[in-house]
């Protein structure tokens, strides 16, 4: 059984040479996907902090939703906290109140990836856009217990892709990133640039993560199922954001 990594690990992960490079390039993919969400509502759900710093300044409202078994850790101590404890296939929004959705470190650890992904649908507005970040099957960083990437169920392209069409998802496009081994060698961590630039050229498939972005897809007779939710009712109150009857 996939166990989730404690919130402290991944903080540590991100806190190191390694850590930086890594959330650098991820960020910067991001970013060419989505390169603003000014005046949109935005959710991120696994461990998505490292990657939400610009989209805080821009989006209506954020919030980062962190699974129960990980754990959750506050983030920017000089603003009002956005993180939010819950299970990651009952998340206290209602129905079609996000815009866009991020999520990082949650697909490859979930015990019930299909339940989580509908969840997302289920927030999601018509024609909403989510990135998913997962870690490739056929990279390195899948096969190394060193970094967050080398835990959980890495995926393929083309299994990523099937998994978002059979949950009413079509994928839009997809970027690669992390081509430096796994490695916290000064020699890596200094040559990284140009071990992006010759992977993108010349090894994409073999890249770290792959960066999906996806459009809700909405189709007659689709129903979207109500749930009760009276867990976390005044943190999402404070956060502005529409909740669960």
């Amino acid at each position: 059984m996939t166990m989730w990594p404690d919130v402290i690990e991944l903080r540590d992960f991100y806190s190191t040479r390694l850590g930086h490079v890594a959330r650098r390039m991820i960020r910067r993919k991001i970013r060419e996907l989505c390169p603003t969400v000014k005046g949109l509502n935005m959710m991120g759900l696994g461990y998505p902090t490292p990657f939400l710093r610009y989209y805080r300044e821009e989006a209506q409202r954020l919030v980062a939703f962190m699974p129960a078994e990980q754990g959750a850790l506050s983030w920017a101590r000089k603003t009002p906290n956005i993180v939010v404890l819950t299970d990651e296939t009952q998340l206290p929004l209602a129905n079609k109140s996000v815009d866009f959705a991020l999520v990082v470190h949650a697909l490859e650890f979930t015990s019930d990836p299909r339940k989580m992904i509908q969840e997302v649908w289920r927030v999601l507005v018509d024609g909403g856009r989510l990135i998913l970040v997962v870690p490739n099957r056929s990279g390195v960083w899948a096969r190394t217990e060193k970094t967050p990437f080398g835990h959980g169920h890495p995926y393929s392209f083309s299994q990523i892709n099937h998994f978002l069409h059979e949950n009413t998802f079509s994928s839009v496009r997809v970027e690669h990133a992390l081509y430096i081994p796994p490695s916290q060698s000064r020699f890596f961590l200094s040559t990284a640039r140009a071990w992006d630039k010759m992977g993108h050229k010349w090894f994409s498939s073999f890249s770290g993560v792959l960066i999906v972005e996806a459009i809700k897809e909405v189709y007659a007779g689709c129903a979207i199922k109500q749930v009760s939710w009276k867990r976390d009712l005044q943190l999402s109150k404070q956060l502005g954001l529409p909740i669960k009857n």
